[in-house]
């Protein structure tokens, strides 16, 4: 492998050391036109091949900048649609690393096709072998749903472009004062990016996503032996209910969690957790968030965001996918009320239900807070599917909140009678003692044995099974 290009570099970087092995480095154009024929393209600007990251194999692509600008032609697309082959027959992962500047013009309809080839590839793809992306120049028009056909999307902070009309194209809009292309813009208002950082960080993040993953979907290897003690006390988490961010680092083995889509929907927290060693994917309510001083940064109702519901159904699709449990952390109290978010929640919130009542992997929901209405429901709730409903003694759960049921219920009564309907229907209708007698909660405790119960729980859904109706797929 040439080690003179930024391409082949970022290879190196990713993958263990001397592990590459290029597939097709003498392919170049075929096309002659415009004189095509009079310039060089050197593996026709990407660099294919496959190697290891922590022993896992790997495909990889690699966009040369350098060469027609990185651009797709006809044989560019073709060798990734080769890759592609390859993976699905093997079951491992692709990622592409892209700086491109997008089609290339001088072989209009046959790089058009490679587009289309590549596409292809993507999603017959999708659901049987992990797809990641790392933008690291330009990434413009038809290029832009290759990242957003993968399963993750890196983008670096300072030099990444990510779009499909240019910022100065959009009606109303120019560069400076909205850069639509830039990585803050499409991590934090389209929702198209989990994670932001610079080159050097991607890499490292890449690696500890994969080592994460599956596979395939078909692989069952994906855990590792546990170090941490699996009756670990979870000391502080009853003071994470806010940030679950930090519940879930409280819960996980050695406190590591993956957090995908971190910029987007902040209400809601999604990312990869170990427990026993075994892949999780974590879907959590936040309230806060903390900065790296420890002080709240940001805060949100407990309350379900169309954006967030939509990140949410997103992940839990993934990982039913390939195979991975899903824990929930419910802390919730309803529906995010603006005239924004009205046009969309019915919708976004319906997916998530779909999402969680579809998904046939091991489903364990933790009640730490409240838990009303029909976003309760839809919160992984038992009625939708979950296996098993753990929640802490302080929650509550119910229509909604019993001071408020209270006042509804003794209307024009006096403020005793209210204060004594209050106690009572809390007593009976939003504790976690009322739902457990009736079914809805399996096990009420303490929340520093949240860890060990929920391994337990993982533990015995391990051989999980369950049939459902015959269909192509379904429509939400």
């Amino acid at each position: 492998m040439s080690t003179t290009s930024q391409a082949s570099q970022r290879i190196a970087a990713l993958l263990d050391e001397n592990s590459f092995v290029e597939i097709g480095a003498l392919v170049t154009a075929r096309s002659t036109d415009f004189n095509l024929k009079q310039t060089e393209t050197p593996s026709d600007g990407v660099v294919t091949g496959y190697g290891v990251i922590d022993g896992n194999l790997v495909y990889v692509y690699s966009q040369d900048a350098s060469v027609l600008n990185g651009s797709v032609g006809e044989m560019h697309a073709k060798k990734i649609a080769n890759l592609y082959d390859l993976a699905l027959k093997t079951g491992a992962p692709v990622i592409g690393l892209i700086d491109s500047a997008g089609l290339r013009l001088q072989e209009a309809a046959d790089a058009l096709n490679g587009f289309g080839e590549i596409y292809l590839k993507q999603a017959t793809a999708s659901g049987v072998i992990p797809q990641i992306t790392a933008i690291f120049g330009s990434c413009g028009g038809g290029l832009a749903l290759i990242p957003t056909l993968t399963d993750f999307t890196f983008m670096e902070a300072a030099k990444a472009k990510l779009f499909v009309n240019a910022p100065n194209a959009l009606d109303g809009n120019e560069i400076s004062k909205c850069d639509t292309s830039a990585a803050a813009f499409q991590s934090k208002e389209a929702g198209i990016v989990d994670v932001v950082a610079d080159e050097a960080t991607i890499m490292a993040e890449i690696r500890a996503l994969v080592s994460m993953l599956p596979a395939n979907n078909e692989d069952d290897m994906s855990y590792d032996e546990c170090e941490d003690d699996l009756n670990r006390a979870c000391a502080a988490i009853e003071n994470c209910v806010g940030d679950t961010s930090i519940a879930l680092s409280q819960i996980a083995d050695n406190g590591i969690v993956f957090e995908v889509k971190r910029d987007y929907a902040k209400d809601m927290v999604t990312g990869f957790i170990k427990l026993n060693g075994v892949t999780v994917g974590a879907v959590a309510n936040r309230t806060e968030v903390y900065d790296e001083e420890g002080t709240v940064a940001e805060k949100f109702d407990a309350v379900l965001s169309a954006a967030g519901c939509d990140k949410a159904a997103d992940f839990v699709n993934f990982c039913d996918a390939f195979g991975i449990p899903v824990l929930s952390l419910t802390n919730v109290k309803g529906f995010k009320a603006d005239k924004c978010n009205e046009k969309k929640i019915a919708k976004a919130a319906a997916k998530l239900t779909y999402a969680f009542a579809n998904a046939t992997v091991p489903k364990v929901n933790v009640i730490i807070g409240q838990a009303y209405g029909s976003a309760y429901v839809t919160m992984n709730s038992k009625a939708i599917g979950a296996d098993i409903t753990i929640a802490w003694p302080t929650a509550q759960i119910g229509t909604m909140d019993a001071k408020l049921a209270a006042k509804i219920i003794c209307d024009g009564q006096g403020a005793d009678a209210i204060d004594a309907c209050a106690k009572e229907y809390a007593a009976l209708q939003t504790s976690a003692v009322g739902a457990a007698k009736r079914g809805y909660v399996d096990q009420i405790v303490e929340p520093v044995d949240t860890r060990k119960y929920v391994i337990g729980a993982f533990e015995m859904l391990f051989t999980k099974r369950e049939d459902r109706p015959a269909k192509k797929h379904g429509t939400v």
